[in-house]
Protein backbone atom coordinates (compact mmCIF):
# COMPACT_ATOMS: atom_id res chain seq x y z
CA UNK A 1 0.00 0.00 0.00
CA UNK A 2 1.39 3.65 -0.45
CA UNK A 3 1.09 4.76 2.87
CA UNK A 4 1.44 8.39 1.87
CA UNK A 5 -1.77 8.35 -0.14
CA UNK A 6 -2.81 8.26 3.04
CA UNK A 7 -0.72 11.44 4.89
CA UNK A 8 -3.52 13.60 7.33
CA UNK A 9 -3.14 17.23 7.82
CA UNK A 10 -0.60 16.58 10.85
CA UNK A 11 2.30 14.78 8.56
CA UNK A 12 1.67 17.23 5.65
CA UNK A 13 2.52 19.84 7.93
CA UNK A 14 5.93 17.86 8.87
CA UNK A 15 6.29 17.47 5.47
CA UNK A 16 6.60 20.89 4.72
CA UNK A 17 8.02 21.68 7.47
CA UNK A 18 10.81 19.91 6.85
CA UNK A 19 11.13 21.19 2.78
CA UNK A 20 11.00 24.48 4.38
CA UNK A 21 14.07 23.82 6.48
CA UNK A 22 15.50 21.67 3.17
CA UNK A 23 15.20 24.84 1.10
CA UNK A 24 16.73 27.04 3.33
CA UNK A 25 19.63 24.41 3.74
CA UNK A 26 20.41 24.36 0.24
CA UNK A 27 20.28 28.01 -1.01
CA UNK A 28 22.63 28.25 2.22
CA UNK A 29 25.62 28.01 0.27
CA UNK A 30 28.73 27.67 1.94
CA UNK A 31 30.34 30.01 -0.30
CA UNK A 32 28.94 33.14 -1.30
CA UNK A 33 28.37 32.73 -5.40
CA UNK A 34 30.21 35.85 -7.32
CA UNK A 35 28.33 37.20 -9.86
CA UNK A 36 25.11 35.51 -11.64
CA UNK A 37 23.57 32.13 -9.72
CA UNK A 38 20.42 30.80 -11.30
CA UNK A 39 18.38 28.53 -8.68
CA UNK A 40 16.34 25.55 -10.32
CA UNK A 41 14.18 22.91 -9.25
CA UNK A 42 14.67 19.67 -11.34
CA UNK A 43 12.05 17.54 -12.16
CA UNK A 44 14.26 15.04 -10.14
CA UNK A 45 16.82 15.11 -7.33
CA UNK A 46 20.28 13.75 -8.92
CA UNK A 47 22.23 10.90 -7.33
CA UNK A 48 23.13 9.04 -10.28
CA UNK A 49 25.95 11.56 -12.28
CA UNK A 50 27.18 9.18 -14.53
CA UNK A 51 25.01 9.96 -17.89
CA UNK A 52 26.39 6.39 -19.33
CA UNK A 53 25.42 4.23 -16.81
CA UNK A 54 21.76 5.51 -16.86
CA UNK A 55 18.89 6.61 -19.19
CA UNK A 56 17.19 8.74 -16.34
CA UNK A 57 17.16 12.17 -17.46
CA UNK A 58 18.03 13.94 -14.26
CA UNK A 59 21.10 12.47 -15.45
CA UNK A 60 21.26 13.58 -19.39
CA UNK A 61 20.45 16.81 -17.99
CA UNK A 62 23.65 16.56 -15.43
CA UNK A 63 25.82 15.31 -18.73
CA UNK A 64 24.92 18.58 -20.59
CA UNK A 65 26.44 20.77 -17.87
CA UNK A 66 29.81 18.76 -17.69
CA UNK A 67 29.99 17.08 -21.11
CA UNK A 68 29.95 17.97 -24.72
CA UNK A 69 29.33 16.27 -28.00
CA UNK A 70 31.53 15.80 -30.92
CA UNK A 71 27.85 16.92 -32.99
CA UNK A 72 25.01 17.72 -31.99
CA UNK A 73 21.07 18.62 -34.06
CA UNK A 74 19.50 22.39 -34.39
CA UNK A 75 16.28 23.81 -34.41
CA UNK A 76 15.62 22.32 -38.48
CA UNK A 77 16.90 18.39 -37.64
CA UNK A 78 19.84 18.97 -38.90
CA UNK A 79 23.01 17.63 -37.32
CA UNK A 80 25.86 19.95 -36.92
CA UNK A 81 29.55 20.11 -36.59
CA UNK A 82 30.12 20.76 -32.28
CA UNK A 83 33.16 19.25 -30.97
CA UNK A 84 34.06 18.58 -34.43
CA UNK A 85 33.51 18.46 -38.23
CA UNK A 86 33.38 15.79 -40.63
CA UNK A 87 34.07 14.50 -44.16
CA UNK A 88 32.35 11.05 -45.79
CA UNK A 89 34.03 9.43 -48.61
CA UNK A 90 32.33 9.17 -51.73
CA UNK A 91 31.58 4.96 -51.30
CA UNK A 92 29.60 6.24 -47.71
CA UNK A 93 32.00 4.11 -45.63
CA UNK A 94 34.53 6.17 -44.06
CA UNK A 95 33.56 9.13 -41.44
CA UNK A 96 35.88 11.37 -40.96
CA UNK A 97 35.64 13.76 -37.81
CA UNK A 98 38.21 16.36 -36.88
CA UNK A 99 38.26 18.06 -33.81
CA UNK A 100 37.70 21.57 -33.43
CA UNK A 101 41.00 23.69 -31.62
CA UNK A 102 40.80 25.23 -27.82
CA UNK A 103 38.94 21.95 -27.00
CA UNK A 104 40.70 21.09 -23.07
CA UNK A 105 38.94 19.19 -20.32
CA UNK A 106 38.05 20.43 -17.06
CA UNK A 107 41.48 19.54 -15.41
CA UNK A 108 43.08 21.38 -18.29
CA UNK A 109 44.47 18.95 -20.40
CA UNK A 110 43.75 19.05 -24.14
CA UNK A 111 40.20 16.66 -26.03
CA UNK A 112 42.65 13.93 -28.00
CA UNK A 113 41.11 11.90 -30.21
CA UNK A 114 41.52 8.82 -28.27
CA UNK A 115 39.93 9.83 -25.29
CA UNK A 116 36.55 10.59 -27.79
CA UNK A 117 37.16 7.13 -29.29
CA UNK A 118 36.71 5.29 -25.80
CA UNK A 119 33.81 7.41 -25.29
CA UNK A 120 31.87 6.52 -28.33
CA UNK A 121 32.54 2.75 -27.39
CA UNK A 122 31.21 3.39 -24.25
CA UNK A 123 28.28 5.15 -25.16
CA UNK A 124 27.40 2.52 -27.71
CA UNK A 125 28.57 -0.58 -26.12
CA UNK A 126 25.04 0.13 -23.95
CA UNK A 127 23.10 2.74 -26.31
CA UNK A 128 20.48 1.39 -28.75
CA UNK A 129 21.48 3.26 -31.59
CA UNK A 130 24.86 2.86 -30.76
CA UNK A 131 24.16 -0.91 -30.47
CA UNK A 132 22.94 -0.42 -34.35
CA UNK A 133 25.95 1.88 -35.06
CA UNK A 134 28.38 -0.90 -33.90
CA UNK A 135 26.43 -3.57 -35.65
CA UNK A 136 27.76 -1.98 -39.07
CA UNK A 137 31.24 -0.67 -37.83
CA UNK A 138 34.38 -2.00 -39.07
CA UNK A 139 36.56 0.00 -37.12
CA UNK A 140 36.86 3.21 -35.19
CA UNK A 141 40.14 4.58 -34.30
CA UNK A 142 41.96 7.50 -33.67
CA UNK A 143 44.34 8.27 -36.61
CA UNK A 144 46.37 11.42 -34.81
CA UNK A 145 45.53 13.64 -31.81
CA UNK A 146 42.53 15.56 -33.84
CA UNK A 147 41.16 12.68 -36.20
CA UNK A 148 38.64 10.14 -35.69
CA UNK A 149 38.13 7.61 -38.03
CA UNK A 150 35.10 5.29 -38.34
CA UNK A 151 34.82 2.86 -41.23
CA UNK A 152 32.18 0.76 -42.20
CA UNK A 153 31.21 -2.48 -43.08
CA UNK A 154 28.54 -1.46 -45.64
CA UNK A 155 26.69 2.07 -45.65
CA UNK A 156 24.50 3.16 -43.19
CA UNK A 157 22.60 6.23 -43.27
CA UNK A 158 22.57 7.16 -39.54
CA UNK A 159 25.70 7.54 -38.60
CA UNK A 160 25.76 11.08 -37.70
CA UNK A 161 22.02 10.88 -36.06
CA UNK A 162 23.20 8.33 -33.95
CA UNK A 163 26.65 10.13 -32.46
CA UNK A 164 24.19 13.45 -32.34
CA UNK A 165 21.13 11.57 -30.49
CA UNK A 166 19.90 14.63 -28.00
CA UNK A 167 18.61 12.48 -25.75
CA UNK A 168 19.55 9.30 -23.16
CA UNK A 169 21.71 8.10 -23.87
CA UNK A 170 23.95 10.71 -25.30
CA UNK A 171 27.25 10.80 -26.86
CA UNK A 172 28.47 12.26 -23.97
CA UNK A 173 32.73 12.70 -24.64
CA UNK A 174 35.05 12.11 -21.39
CA UNK A 175 38.84 12.06 -20.98
CA UNK A 176 40.02 8.12 -21.87
CA UNK A 177 40.84 7.01 -18.43
CA UNK A 178 37.10 7.87 -17.36
CA UNK A 179 35.69 6.68 -21.09
CA UNK A 180 37.76 3.12 -19.98
CA UNK A 181 35.36 2.09 -17.49
CA UNK A 182 33.05 -0.35 -17.76
CA UNK A 183 29.38 1.29 -18.62
CA UNK A 184 27.94 -1.29 -16.16
CA UNK A 185 30.23 0.40 -13.23
CA UNK A 186 30.30 4.44 -12.65
CA UNK A 187 32.90 6.47 -13.89
CA UNK A 188 34.79 7.88 -10.54
CA UNK A 189 35.01 11.22 -11.54
CA UNK A 190 33.16 14.42 -13.33
CA UNK A 191 35.35 15.92 -15.65
CA UNK A 192 33.92 17.00 -18.93
CA UNK A 193 35.07 19.42 -21.53
CA UNK A 194 31.37 21.86 -21.39
CA UNK A 195 30.27 24.84 -19.83
CA UNK A 196 30.00 24.30 -17.01
CA UNK A 197 31.89 22.60 -14.21
CA UNK A 198 30.84 20.15 -11.78
CA UNK A 199 31.15 21.34 -7.81
CA UNK A 200 32.31 17.98 -6.26
CA UNK A 201 32.64 19.45 -2.82
CA UNK A 202 28.89 21.01 -2.50
CA UNK A 203 27.19 17.66 -3.68
CA UNK A 204 25.16 16.41 -1.67
CA UNK A 205 22.63 13.81 -3.03
CA UNK A 206 18.77 14.54 -2.47
CA UNK A 207 19.80 18.19 -1.49
CA UNK A 208 22.10 20.18 -4.35
CA UNK A 209 24.20 20.27 -7.34
CA UNK A 210 25.72 22.90 -8.09
CA UNK A 211 27.58 23.64 -11.17
CA UNK A 212 30.31 26.75 -11.77
CA UNK A 213 30.67 28.19 -15.43
CA UNK A 214 33.92 26.70 -17.08
CA UNK A 215 36.25 29.62 -17.89
CA UNK A 216 37.82 27.82 -20.09
CA UNK A 217 35.49 27.06 -22.78
CA UNK A 218 35.24 28.37 -26.33
CA UNK A 219 31.64 28.54 -27.82
CA UNK A 220 31.04 27.65 -31.14
CA UNK A 221 30.32 30.82 -32.97
CA UNK A 222 26.71 29.88 -34.34
CA UNK A 223 23.67 30.76 -32.53
CA UNK A 224 22.77 27.88 -29.73
CA UNK A 225 20.21 26.24 -31.29
CA UNK A 226 18.58 22.74 -29.51
CA UNK A 227 21.85 21.36 -28.41
CA UNK A 228 23.97 22.49 -31.22
CA UNK A 229 26.02 26.03 -31.58
CA UNK A 230 27.09 28.41 -29.30
CA UNK A 231 27.27 27.19 -25.62
CA UNK A 232 27.67 30.30 -23.74
CA UNK A 233 27.45 30.46 -20.01
CA UNK A 234 25.93 33.49 -19.26
CA UNK A 235 25.95 33.05 -15.64
CA UNK A 236 28.03 31.99 -12.79
CA UNK A 237 26.35 29.36 -11.24
CA UNK A 238 23.61 27.29 -10.90
CA UNK A 239 22.39 25.29 -8.39
CA UNK A 240 20.09 22.27 -8.75
CA UNK A 241 17.88 22.25 -5.66
CA UNK A 242 15.88 19.37 -4.51
CA UNK A 243 12.13 20.62 -3.44
CA UNK A 244 9.93 17.37 -3.52
CA UNK A 245 6.87 18.89 -2.71
CA UNK A 246 6.03 20.94 -5.20
CA UNK A 247 3.56 23.24 -3.10
CA UNK A 248 7.39 24.40 -1.62
CA UNK A 249 8.91 24.82 -4.87
CA UNK A 250 5.65 26.57 -6.66
CA UNK A 251 5.67 28.92 -3.63
CA UNK A 252 9.85 29.70 -3.81
CA UNK A 253 9.29 30.37 -7.48
CA UNK A 254 6.63 32.84 -6.74
CA UNK A 255 8.42 34.47 -4.07
CA UNK A 256 11.77 34.59 -6.10
CA UNK A 257 13.65 32.37 -3.80
CA UNK A 258 14.12 30.23 -6.76
CA UNK A 259 14.51 31.75 -10.43
CA UNK A 260 12.86 27.82 -12.62
CA UNK A 261 11.41 25.04 -11.76
CA UNK A 262 11.01 22.18 -14.54
CA UNK A 263 7.97 20.58 -13.77
CA UNK A 264 4.75 22.53 -12.73
CA UNK A 265 2.07 20.79 -11.68
CA UNK A 266 -1.14 21.33 -13.44
CA UNK A 267 -3.32 21.84 -11.08
CA UNK A 268 -1.33 24.94 -9.97
CA UNK A 269 -1.09 26.54 -13.10
CA UNK A 270 -4.43 28.80 -12.82
CA UNK A 271 -2.30 30.58 -9.81
CA UNK A 272 1.04 30.83 -12.06
CA UNK A 273 -0.48 32.03 -15.07
CA UNK A 274 -1.86 35.09 -12.76
CA UNK A 275 1.60 35.78 -11.18
CA UNK A 276 3.23 38.49 -14.04
CA UNK A 277 6.54 38.09 -12.84
CA UNK A 278 6.82 34.32 -14.02
CA UNK A 279 7.10 32.95 -17.96
CA UNK A 280 5.37 29.47 -18.23
CA UNK A 281 6.10 27.38 -21.41
CA UNK A 282 6.61 24.06 -22.75
CA UNK A 283 10.05 23.93 -23.76
CA UNK A 284 9.86 20.40 -25.26
CA UNK A 285 6.93 20.61 -27.53
CA UNK A 286 7.12 17.37 -29.17
CA UNK A 287 6.22 15.85 -25.59
CA UNK A 288 6.82 12.59 -23.77
CA UNK A 289 5.27 9.25 -24.03
CA UNK A 290 4.64 8.00 -20.78
CA UNK A 291 4.99 3.78 -20.55
CA UNK A 292 4.88 1.06 -17.91
CA UNK A 293 7.65 -1.84 -18.46
CA UNK A 294 7.06 -5.39 -17.20
CA UNK A 295 10.27 -7.56 -16.17
CA UNK A 296 10.24 -10.39 -18.50
CA UNK A 297 12.66 -12.40 -16.38
CA UNK A 298 10.47 -14.05 -13.66
CA UNK A 299 7.20 -14.25 -13.20
CA UNK A 300 4.28 -13.81 -13.59
CA UNK A 301 5.26 -11.64 -16.48
CA UNK A 302 7.62 -14.43 -18.35
CA UNK A 303 4.61 -15.25 -19.51
CA UNK A 304 3.33 -14.03 -22.75
CA UNK A 305 -0.64 -14.41 -21.55
CA UNK A 306 -0.06 -13.00 -19.08
CA UNK A 307 1.77 -9.74 -20.06
CA UNK A 308 -1.37 -9.93 -22.95
CA UNK A 309 -4.08 -9.74 -19.62
CA UNK A 310 -2.20 -6.80 -18.22
CA UNK A 311 -2.45 -4.61 -21.71
CA UNK A 312 -5.70 -5.40 -21.82
CA UNK A 313 -6.35 -4.31 -18.26
CA UNK A 314 -4.66 -1.04 -18.98
CA UNK A 315 -6.66 2.20 -20.18
CA UNK A 316 -4.75 5.18 -21.51
CA UNK A 317 -7.12 7.65 -20.67
CA UNK A 318 -7.67 6.97 -16.98
CA UNK A 319 -3.70 7.26 -16.62
CA UNK A 320 -3.51 10.69 -18.44
CA UNK A 321 -6.54 11.90 -16.47
CA UNK A 322 -5.13 11.48 -13.26
CA UNK A 323 -1.21 12.31 -14.78
CA UNK A 324 -2.32 15.31 -16.26
CA UNK A 325 -6.13 15.97 -16.22
CA UNK A 326 -5.93 18.48 -18.74
CA UNK A 327 -7.10 18.00 -22.43
CA UNK A 328 -4.23 21.16 -23.57
CA UNK A 329 -1.56 18.42 -22.25
CA UNK A 330 -2.49 15.10 -22.91
CA UNK A 331 -2.69 12.73 -25.96
CA UNK A 332 -4.32 9.76 -26.13
CA UNK A 333 -2.08 7.98 -28.62
CA UNK A 334 -1.69 3.91 -28.93
CA UNK A 335 1.75 4.56 -31.52
CA UNK A 336 5.17 3.20 -30.09
CA UNK A 337 6.74 5.74 -32.51
CA UNK A 338 4.58 8.30 -31.30
CA UNK A 339 1.68 10.13 -33.28
CA UNK A 340 1.93 12.77 -35.56
CA UNK A 341 5.23 11.70 -36.82
CA UNK A 342 6.29 9.45 -40.52
CA UNK A 343 6.01 6.32 -38.22
CA UNK A 344 3.22 6.87 -36.15
CA UNK A 345 0.27 3.88 -36.46
CA UNK A 346 -2.27 2.06 -34.33
CA UNK A 347 -2.04 -1.00 -35.51
CA UNK A 348 -2.76 -3.21 -31.99
CA UNK A 349 -3.85 -0.67 -29.93
CA UNK A 350 -7.63 -1.02 -29.84
CA UNK A 351 -8.01 -1.92 -26.46
CA UNK A 352 -5.77 0.53 -24.97
CA UNK A 353 -6.72 3.50 -26.83
CA UNK A 354 -10.47 2.49 -26.37
CA UNK A 355 -9.75 1.45 -22.37
CA UNK A 356 -12.74 -1.25 -23.08
CA UNK A 357 -10.50 -4.36 -22.85
CA UNK A 358 -11.00 -5.11 -18.87
CA UNK A 359 -13.46 -7.91 -19.50
CA UNK A 360 -11.71 -9.09 -22.01
CA UNK A 361 -8.51 -9.03 -19.45
CA UNK A 362 -10.46 -11.09 -17.06
CA UNK A 363 -10.83 -14.23 -19.41
CA UNK A 364 -7.30 -13.97 -20.26
CA UNK A 365 -5.90 -13.81 -17.33
CA UNK A 366 -7.92 -16.55 -16.20
CA UNK A 367 -6.98 -18.75 -18.82
CA UNK A 368 -3.09 -17.30 -19.01
CA UNK A 369 -2.37 -19.90 -15.59
CA UNK A 370 -1.51 -17.24 -13.42
CA UNK A 371 -1.19 -18.64 -10.00
CA UNK A 372 -1.69 -15.26 -7.88
CA UNK A 373 2.36 -14.52 -7.56
CA UNK A 374 2.06 -10.85 -6.63
CA UNK A 375 3.30 -8.11 -8.89
CA UNK A 376 5.68 -6.01 -7.43
CA UNK A 377 4.95 -2.26 -8.75
CA UNK A 378 7.38 0.01 -8.08
CA UNK A 379 6.13 3.68 -7.46
CA UNK A 380 7.97 6.75 -6.61
CA UNK A 381 6.76 9.50 -5.07
CA UNK A 382 9.25 12.48 -5.28
CA UNK A 383 8.25 12.66 -9.03
CA UNK A 384 5.32 15.03 -10.02
CA UNK A 385 5.15 13.03 -13.77
CA UNK A 386 5.48 9.62 -12.33
CA UNK A 387 3.16 9.37 -9.46
CA UNK A 388 0.18 8.86 -11.21
CA UNK A 389 0.53 5.94 -13.44
CA UNK A 390 1.61 2.63 -10.84
CA UNK A 391 -1.03 4.06 -8.75
CA UNK A 392 -3.76 3.79 -11.66
CA UNK A 393 -2.27 0.73 -12.98
CA UNK A 394 -2.17 -1.06 -9.86
CA UNK A 395 -5.88 -0.64 -9.79
CA UNK A 396 -6.46 -2.04 -12.81
CA UNK A 397 -4.45 -4.74 -12.28
CA UNK A 398 -6.21 -5.47 -9.14
CA UNK A 399 -9.75 -5.52 -11.09
CA UNK A 400 -8.35 -7.86 -14.02
CA UNK A 401 -7.46 -10.45 -11.24
CA UNK A 402 -3.98 -9.90 -10.56
CA UNK A 403 -2.33 -9.69 -7.02
CA UNK A 404 -0.31 -6.18 -6.73
CA UNK A 405 2.14 -4.92 -4.19
CA UNK A 406 2.85 -1.57 -4.45
CA UNK A 407 5.72 -0.59 -3.27
CA UNK A 408 6.06 2.90 -2.44
CA UNK A 409 9.83 4.53 -2.97
CA UNK A 410 11.52 7.92 -4.71
CA UNK A 411 12.60 7.81 -8.09
CA UNK A 412 16.06 7.46 -7.82
CA UNK A 413 15.71 4.04 -5.72
CA UNK A 414 14.11 2.76 -9.20
CA UNK A 415 16.59 4.24 -11.13
CA UNK A 416 19.06 2.06 -9.22
CA UNK A 417 16.81 -0.89 -8.62
CA UNK A 418 15.28 -1.04 -12.24
CA UNK A 419 18.92 -2.07 -13.20
CA UNK A 420 18.57 -5.45 -10.82
CA UNK A 421 17.91 -9.02 -12.29
CA UNK A 422 17.49 -10.41 -8.89
CA UNK A 423 14.17 -11.89 -8.35
CA UNK A 424 11.20 -9.50 -6.96
CA UNK A 425 11.51 -11.35 -3.25
CA UNK A 426 15.17 -10.58 -3.47
CA UNK A 427 14.99 -6.57 -3.92
CA UNK A 428 13.98 -7.14 -7.45
CA UNK A 429 10.79 -6.20 -9.18
CA UNK A 430 8.05 -6.77 -11.79
CA UNK A 431 6.84 -3.07 -13.51
CA UNK A 432 8.08 -0.13 -13.04
CA UNK A 433 6.78 3.15 -15.05
CA UNK A 434 8.49 5.35 -16.92
CA UNK A 435 8.29 9.07 -19.48
CA UNK A 436 10.23 9.30 -22.57
CA UNK A 437 10.50 12.53 -24.31
CA UNK A 438 9.56 12.04 -28.29
CA UNK A 439 12.39 12.12 -29.85
CA UNK A 440 13.89 9.03 -27.77
CA UNK A 441 11.10 7.13 -29.06
CA UNK A 442 10.47 8.42 -32.70
CA UNK A 443 11.52 5.61 -34.68
CA UNK A 444 12.78 1.98 -34.15
CA UNK A 445 16.12 2.70 -33.86
CA UNK A 446 16.09 5.36 -31.48
CA UNK A 447 13.29 3.52 -29.31
CA UNK A 448 15.28 1.97 -26.86
CA UNK A 449 12.95 0.27 -25.37
CA UNK A 450 11.38 -1.40 -28.64
CA UNK A 451 14.54 -3.88 -28.10
CA UNK A 452 14.40 -7.66 -28.19
CA UNK A 453 18.10 -8.06 -26.88
CA UNK A 454 17.22 -10.22 -23.76
CA UNK A 455 19.96 -10.09 -20.98
CA UNK A 456 23.07 -8.89 -23.51
CA UNK A 457 22.27 -5.77 -24.13
CA UNK A 458 18.69 -5.05 -23.74
CA UNK A 459 16.81 -2.31 -21.91
CA UNK A 460 15.34 -2.50 -18.30
CA UNK A 461 13.38 -5.15 -18.51
CA UNK A 462 15.54 -7.55 -20.50
CA UNK A 463 12.61 -8.68 -23.47
CA UNK A 464 13.89 -11.41 -25.61
CA UNK A 465 12.52 -10.71 -29.01
CA UNK A 466 14.83 -12.24 -31.98
CA UNK A 467 11.80 -10.99 -34.56
CA UNK A 468 12.25 -7.36 -33.41
CA UNK A 469 15.79 -7.11 -34.13
CA UNK A 470 15.67 -9.01 -37.49
CA UNK A 471 12.68 -6.30 -38.28
CA UNK A 472 15.35 -3.56 -36.41
CA UNK A 473 17.83 -4.67 -39.10
CA UNK A 474 15.40 -4.40 -42.07
CA UNK A 475 14.54 -0.77 -41.02
CA UNK A 476 17.89 0.30 -41.18
CA UNK A 477 18.58 -1.59 -44.92
CA UNK A 478 14.84 -0.18 -46.25
CA UNK A 479 15.60 1.74 -49.64
CA UNK A 480 12.80 4.55 -48.90
CA UNK A 481 10.28 5.58 -46.39
CA UNK A 482 7.91 4.12 -47.26
CA UNK A 483 9.17 0.81 -46.68
CA UNK A 484 10.81 1.64 -43.31
CA UNK A 485 7.36 2.75 -42.66
CA UNK A 486 6.14 -1.23 -43.56
CA UNK A 487 8.21 -2.41 -41.32
CA UNK A 488 7.74 0.20 -38.33
CA UNK A 489 4.32 -0.98 -38.41
CA UNK A 490 5.40 -4.75 -38.23
CA UNK A 491 7.75 -3.92 -35.46
CA UNK A 492 4.73 -2.53 -33.38
CA UNK A 493 2.19 -5.46 -34.22
CA UNK A 494 4.80 -7.94 -32.83
CA UNK A 495 5.53 -5.13 -30.01
CA UNK A 496 1.84 -5.46 -28.93
CA UNK A 497 1.78 -9.25 -29.61
CA UNK A 498 5.21 -9.67 -27.32
CA UNK A 499 3.78 -7.02 -24.72
CA UNK A 500 7.51 -5.69 -24.78
CA UNK A 501 6.43 -2.60 -22.76
CA UNK A 502 2.42 -0.72 -22.56
CA UNK A 503 2.52 2.91 -24.13
CA UNK A 504 0.46 5.11 -21.94
CA UNK A 505 -0.19 7.98 -23.59
CA UNK A 506 1.47 11.11 -24.84
CA UNK A 507 1.47 14.54 -22.80
CA UNK A 508 3.22 17.96 -22.87
CA UNK A 509 5.01 19.77 -19.74
CA UNK A 510 4.89 23.38 -18.64
CA UNK A 511 7.96 24.76 -17.28
CA UNK A 512 8.23 28.35 -15.19
CA UNK A 513 10.65 30.91 -14.69
CA UNK A 514 11.58 34.47 -13.26
CA UNK A 515 10.92 36.78 -15.78
CA UNK A 516 14.67 37.89 -14.48
CA UNK A 517 15.72 35.15 -16.89
CA UNK A 518 16.38 35.47 -20.54
CA UNK A 519 17.08 32.81 -23.22
CA UNK A 520 15.99 29.97 -22.13
CA UNK A 521 15.95 27.08 -24.95
CA UNK A 522 13.54 25.21 -26.31
CA UNK A 523 13.81 21.41 -28.34
CA UNK A 524 13.67 17.65 -27.70
CA UNK A 525 16.45 17.86 -24.58
CA UNK A 526 14.99 20.10 -22.05
CA UNK A 527 15.73 22.59 -19.98
CA UNK A 528 19.89 23.54 -21.27
CA UNK A 529 21.63 26.12 -18.72
CA UNK A 530 24.12 27.57 -21.63
CA UNK A 531 22.48 31.06 -23.50
CA UNK A 532 20.35 32.02 -20.45
CA UNK A 533 20.89 35.25 -18.77
CA UNK A 534 19.79 36.50 -15.52
CA UNK A 535 18.88 40.23 -15.00
CA UNK A 536 19.62 41.79 -11.47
Amino acid sequence: MLHFMRRGPRAFASKLALSVVALSTALASPVLAAGKTITAVMHSDLRIIDPIFTTAYITRDHGYMVYDTLVAPDSSFKIQPQMADWKISDDKLTYTFTLRDGLKWHDGAPVTAEDCVASLKRWAAVDGMGQKLLDFTASIEATDAKTITLKLKEPYGLVLDSIGKPSSRVAFMMPKRLAETPPDKQIPEQIGSGPFKFVASEFQPGVKAVYVKNTDYVPRKEPASWTSGGKVAKVDRVEWITMPDSQTAVNALQSGDIDFMENLPYDMLPVLEANKEITIEVSNKFGFQTLGRMNFLYPPFDNVKVRRAALLAMNQKDVLDALVGNAKYQKVCGAFFVCDTPFATEVGAETLVKGNGMAEAKKALAESGYDGTPVVVMAPGDVTTLKAQPIVAAQLLREAGFKVDLQATDWQTVVSRRASQKPPKEGGWNMFFTNWVAADVSNPIANLSIGGQGKKGGWFGWAEDAKIEQLKDAFVRAPSIDEQKKIAADIQKEAYEQVIYIPLGQYLLPSGWRKSLTGVLDGPATPLFWNVDKSE
